[in-house]
């Protein structure tokens, strides 16, 4: 009983996280610029550091999904 909530829950926060981060690639391939002239009134970043900012925190988001969502959820599936 306890594993399945556990998939339950971890399918979930993949589901949801995964979501998150495609709708962050959606407005930075969509809406870069107003996403640039919105940061830019608080942080003076060039263009390049800007995409680099983004990228890399993709990136780091989608490597912290796989670790603690997608991982996880295959260790339970196999278990049960």
């Amino acid at each position: 009983m306890v594993l399945i909530a556990l998939k339950e829950f971890l399918l979930w926060c993949l589901i949801v996280d995964y979501s998150v981060l495609l709708l962050w690639f959606l407005l930075f391939t969509v809406a870069r610029g107003w996403m640039y002239r919105l940061h830019g009134r608080w942080f003076k970043l060039s263009d390049d550091t800007f995409d680099l900012v983004h990228y890399s925190g993709m990136a780091a988001f989608k490597l912290v999904i796989v670790v603690f969502n997608l991982a996880p959820w295959l260790a339970v599936v196999a278990m049960t």
